[in-house]
C-alpha cells in the first residue's frame, strides 16, 4: 500500500496538438521513449508497468494506475536505486484538457518528502518542455513542404489556385506581417498578392537551407529571384503553426546591407 504523499510538483503546459495527439506520447512506448529516452517503455493499463531509463543510465519504474483516454494516465514512480524515492513511492497523474485545438496539460508528482518535491520541479519543467516539442515535431513535420507551398503561391499568377493552396495549409484567420503587408486572412493575402505581383512581375520567392523548428514556430530562409534568374532579395521569414498543423501567423524579414529588416 502507497505511504502517505503530502507534497506534490504541479506542472500545466499548453501542447500545441489535439488530446488525442498528445494522449498517444504518454501511452504507447515508441513515443513515450521519444520523450524519455531509449529503453523507457509503458503498457498503459492498469497494472502496467512503466520505465523510464534516463541519458546517464538512471532508471525509474512504476505501475500504471488509471487509464483514461484522451483524458487522464495515472502511475506510481519510483527510482530503481532506492534513493529519493523508492519503487512505488510516488504517484504522477497527468490529466489532457483541450483549449480549442490545442491540449493544456496538467501533471501533479506526489511524493513522501519536501526534499523530493523540491528536487522534482526543475526536472518537470524540462522534461515537459522536451515532450511539449516532441509532441510539436510530429505535429509539424510536414512543416517544410507547408513553408515550400507558400513560397510557390507568392509566384502563382491564377488567384483562384493560389487561395486553394493557401487554404490548405493555413487557417482561414492567417495573419501576414512584413514592411508591405498587414493582412488578415486568406483572402485578403490573395488579393494582397495580386497587387504584388503587379508591381514586382516576375519574382519568384525559393526556401534556402533547412528549416528550423521549435515548438511550433519555423524559420526559413529564403531567396527572391527575377524571372531571368538574377537574385533580387533574400530574408527570413517566422512561421508560426496552431496545433492542427496549419500556419497561423508568417512574419517577413528582409536581409538589407547586411542586417535583417522586417521587409
Amino acid at each position: 500500500m502507497m505511504m502517505t504523499l503530502p507534497h506534490q510538483v504541479d506542472r500545466t503546459v499548453v501542447i500545441q496538438a489535439a488530446p488525442t495527439v498528445v494522449f498517444a506520447f504518454l501511452t504507447e512506448t515508441p513515443r513515450w521513449a521519444a520523450w524519455w529516452g531509449a529503453g523507457s517503455e509503458i503498457d498503459a493499463r492498469p497494472g502496467g508497468q512503466m520505465k523510464i531509463r534516463y541519458p546517464d543510465g538512471t532508471e525509474v519504474t512504476g505501475e500504471v494506475i488509471e487509464v483514461r483516454a484522451p483524458e487522464r494516465i495515472a502511475f506510481t514512480y519510483g527510482y530503481t536505486s532506492g534513493q529519493l524515492i523508492p519503487p512505488g513511492g510516488s504517484r504522477v497523474t497527468i490529466e489532457l484538457e483541450p483549449i480549442g485545438a490545442a491540449t493544456r496539460l496538467h501533471l501533479t508528482h506526489e511524493v513522501a518528502e519536501e526534499i523530493a518535491r523540491d528536487q522534482h520541479i526543475q526536472g518537470w519543467r524540462y522534461q515537459l518542455s522536451l515532450f511539449a516539442n516532441v509532441v510539436a515535431d510530429a505535429v509539424n513535420a510536414g512543416a517544410a513542404t507547408v513553408v515550400d507551398a507558400w513560397f510557390d503561391a507568392w509566384a502563382d499568377p491564377d488567384a483562384a489556385s493560389r487561395a486553394r493552396t493557401l487554404s490548405r495549409i493555413a487557417a482561414d484567420t492567417l495573419q501576414f506581417r512584413d514592411r508591405y503587408s498587414t493582412t488578415d486572412g486568406v483572402a485578403d493575402l490573395v488579393a494582397h498578392i495580386t497587387g504584388a505581383q503587379r508591381f514586382m512581375p516576375g519574382i519568384r520567392m525559393q526556401r534556402q537551407g533547412d528549416v528550423r523548428h521549435c515548438q511550433g514556430t519555423v524559420l526559413a530562409d529564403f531567396v527572391a529571384r527575377s524571372s531571368d534568374g538574377q537574385t533580387r532579395a533574400s530574408g527570413t521569414n517566422v512561421f508560426v503553426f496552431g496545433a492542427n498543423g496549419k500556419l497561423d501567423w508568417v512574419t517577413g524579414f528582409m536581409n538589407v546591407g547586411g542586417k535583417q529588416e522586417a521587409v
